[in-house]
């Protein structure tokens, strides 16, 4: 958003100087992100006297000139046909920098005559294309400074040009007046009241306007008017300066116009030649396919559903966003059609995207403008262009209506200090709302048509904070709760997400942050691309779809660090993941990888490449530290894209799957281009089961004072017995004394045969209370046996 500084004291009565005003914008969150002070590139040209102007002895077009300045008479050759006696310059000494020319001038011989400086043309300083010859002041004092003098008798010239940031919750801030409002709001100035106008308007409108019934959610009200007899034709000056100087190029008196009230008083307009328009206006639902031609001269491709403005010829206008070439105004149109519309900003948004059009009426539209200024923005438009181009004026065709968006909140004063902690008078307080044109019925706020980001009563406490200046907040400690003692913050998923992270890094992992989309064809490889986990409106095709998993992404960053020479690899990611497209599809889980060896190269040899037992004790300890059960099974259930013989699901229970560990298929790493080994895991803290103390604390550490007790037990089971089954049942055989099992020993073939092997662990058994007789250490003993055998159809190796 720009605008000059003239242009806004025509809203703002203020004496505030240039940088009073950008520092209270960016205060008052309206961000100042360039200022252009054309005074900066004029310093240093002053204002001289040409005393005397001889022919140059060796150049018919040269003139040596001798010239007044505050340094004393200067000698100066110039090749201007106006150079003579006694005219007022601008003159560039030895050493300064010319804009126009982008060079710096030196004293030098020009056809062997010294010349000690320039007298500029208005081209040479940026001040227009004039350069048949040098600047020639009227008056002026010699040493002035040029920028002074066009400050008193140009100012149009010298004026600063501001740019603002404007965020999506302040379209008022999009129109001139409603950046003067503002800074009045402040205390900066004044506004002042909207200028008045007359409109003689007569006679019914001959162009009938129709909005569709499915187009009606979309376009809330469109109302126009016909001029007859308008004679188009350049702007006056003081319109094309306005533009020029916010970057906007002059067209003619008709279009100039609706450009105006779209930066000064954020009311886009469209005008349309009424000759070229053939039957009536109808505003529809694009049935998608129709073609357009732009005022831009470019053809586009009209989306299904876009609101657009037809008449019997086809699509003449893309509602809100751009009007068509074909009824456009040109120099030689005598009737207009002035249309001014308030349109549904979501279907301006997909409209333009889909088009592709970034245009100042779409950019405005799709943010919100003022509804309740429709018909007066129209008129007000309607009365300039009489002004400005003559003509006369129909009556109003309205179709529609301009949309009830009145609404009221309770402004509770008491709430600035414990929202924001600031400390505001409430009459203060009301009368800021009041300047910003709330209209204040007792504790009632009615919020004004052009504020739609203003929805509850928490709004109003901002705005009075805003205008009052957030930068004189201070901070305040929180107050204390009576017991003294802090109620958690934490809830159980948000310390488990954060044990969780702690524990990666400890084991070694890097923490990625990747992006919750990514392409179809790597979704598909974990179980989803389908088109309910499909981003309607995706920011490219790599970001196509929500991810099922967060392997991909781990997978995606491990091969762009293989790329640049980093084989060896341990990433995690904590996030969510999403098996469909309804809210209820989102899960959380944490993953992890491991990629190439262990480590590097070692003398002693303890480096070797990565595998499924490691990504097993990282994903036990992960669980353990997130509170999950230590008694788990390990079922070979998992999905396709882990190795069919090489992972596990850890479960509670065949239907309860905390997580799932193992190398990745090769075919994945095949079709991600990345060089394995690779091995992985995921789990899920949503399914492990609460903790049974709510209160969140811990019962006293159990240490008993008395020996453990080691016993070593090898059994003969079938080669398909899994190892965690049979220690499973060993523990189980005592859970009161028996502390710990833990394998430490496999035999396969020799004397057992085939289809059989030997398994060893040793069970420690802790006594609690006395120490444990031989007699009872064997009945221990016997029960491991026993529980085992049922469990496994093993039996003690002789």
């Amino acid at each position: 958003m720009k605008f000059t500084l003239s242009w806004l004291k025509e809203h703002l009565d203020t004496d505030a100087s240039l940088d009073d005003i950008v520092e209270t914008l960016t205060d008052l969150g309206l961000e100042v992100e360039g200022v252009e002070d054309p005074t900066a590139k004029l310093k240093g040209f002053t204002i001289a006297k040409v005393t005397s102007a001889e022919q140059h002895p060796d150049a018919d077009k040269l003139r040596v000139c001798m010239v007044q300045t505050d340094e004393g008479e200067k000698q100066i050759v110039c090749g201007a046909p106006n150079a003579r006696e006694g005219i007022t310059v601008v003159l560039a000494k030895p050493g300064m920098y010319i804009p126009g020319l982008d060079i710096t001038i030196s004293v030098g011989k020009i056809r062997g005559v010294e010349s000690h400086g320039m007298m500029a043309s208005e081209r040479e300083l940026e001040l227009s294309d004039e350069h048949d010859g040098i600047i020639e002041l009227p008056s002026g004092e010699i040493g002035e400074e040029f920028s002074h003098w066009l400050a008193q008798n140009r100012p149009d010239t010298v004026d600063p040009v501001i740019e603002i940031a404007i965020t999506p919750n302040r379209p008022d801030a999009l129109g001139v007046r409603g950046v003067a409002r503002d800074l009045a709001a402040r205390g900066l100035g004044t506004l002042k009241p909207m200028p008045e106008y007359s409109l003689d308007a007569s006679g019914d409108c001959p162009v009938n306007v129709v909005i569709d019934d499915n187009a009606k959610d979309g376009c809330h009200v469109f109302a126009g008017r016909l001029i007859k007899g308008v004679k188009n034709g350049p702007s006056p000056a003081w319109l094309q300066q306005k533009l020029k100087s916010i970057g906007l190029r002059p067209i003619s008196a008709l279009v100039d116009v609706t450009n105006l009230f779209t930066h000064d008083l954020n009311r886009p307009l469209h005008v349309f030649d009424a000759d070229k328009v053939q039957g009536d206006l109808r505003v529809h639902r694009a049935a998608g396919g129709e073609s357009f031609h732009g005022l831009d001269e470019k053809d586009y491709i009209v989306p299904e559903g876009a609101l657009v403005i037809s008449d019997d010829n086809g699509v003449e206008s893309v509602g809100g966003i751009m009007g068509g070439l074909a009824t456009g105004c040109q120099m030689d149109t005598t009737n207009v059609f002035v249309e001014s519309a308030f349109w549904d900003y979501v279907s301006i948004a997909h409209a333009g995207r889909g088009l592709k059009i970034n245009s100042d009426a779409r950019y405005r539209n799709e943010r919100g403008i003022d509804p309740g200024f429709n018909m007066e923005g129209l008129d007000r438009a309607c009365a300039l262009i009489v002004e400005l181009c003559g003509g006369e004026v129909t009556d109003t065709v309205v179709a529609g209506e301009v949309p009830d968006v009145s609404r009221a909140y309770k402004l509770d004063t008491a709430r600035c200090s414990s929202l924001v902690g600031m400390e505001i008078p409430a009459e203060d307080q009301r009368a800021t709302l009041e300047r910003l044109g709330f209209v204040m019925e007792g504790d009632m706020a009615h919020v004004p048509s052009w504020r739609p980001d203003v929805l509850g009563e928490a709004d109003l406490v901002e705005e009075v904070a805003r205008i009052a200046s957030l930068t004189k907040l201070e901070a305040k400690p929180l107050a204390r709760s009576s017991t003294g003692v802090p109620a958690p913050v934490l809830t159980v998923s948000q310390k488990r997400e954060q044990v969780a992270r702690r524990t990666a890094a400890a084991l070694g992992y890097n923490e990625c942050v990747t992006y919750s989309f990514i392409d179809k064809a790597s979704a598909a490889l974990f179980g989803g691309g389908s088109d309910a986990s499909m981003v309607a409106n995706p920011i490219s095709q790599d970001m196509s779809h929500m991810r099922p998993s967060l392997l991909p992404g781990l997978l995606q960053a491990a091969g762009r660090n293989q790329a640049r020479g980093m084989s060896d690899l341990a990433l995690f990611e904590i996030g969510a993941t999403w098996t469909g497209g309804e809210p209820t599809d989102q899960v959380d889980a944490v993953a992890g990888i491991l990629v190439g060896r262990t480590g590097p190269k070692d003398v002693h040899g303890a480096s070797r490449a990565v595998d499924l037992y490691d990504a097993k004790a990282d994903v036990e300890a992960l669980l353990a530290s997130i509170g999950a059960p230590a008694k788990t099974q390990i079922l070979r259930t998992g999905d396709g894209w882990w190795h069919p013989g090489r992972h596990g699901v850890i479960c509670l229970g065949p239907k309860k799957v905390l997580g799932v560990f193992g190398e990745i298929h090769p075919r994945v790493l095949r079709d991600m281009d990345i060089k394995g080994p690779v091995v992985g895991f995921t789990l899920w803290p949503g399914e492990v089961p609460q903790p049974r103390n709510t209160g969140g604390s811990r019962g006293a550490v159990q240490i008993s004072d008395l020996q453990a007790v080691e016993r070593d037990f090898a059994f003969v089971v079938d080669a398909e017995v899994e190892a965690l089954t049979l220690v499973n049942a060993a523990a189980g055989a005592d859970k009161a004394m028996i502390a710990d099992v833990r394998v430490f020993d496999e035999f396969i073939g020799g004397s057992l045969g085939e289809g059989k092997k030997s398994i060893a662990v040793t069970v420690t058994i802790q006594p609690q209370d006395k120490t444990l007789k031989e007699a009872e250490i064997e009945a221990i003993a016997a029960k491991v046996v026993e529980k085992v055998g049922k469990a496994t159809g093993g039996s003690l190796r002789g």
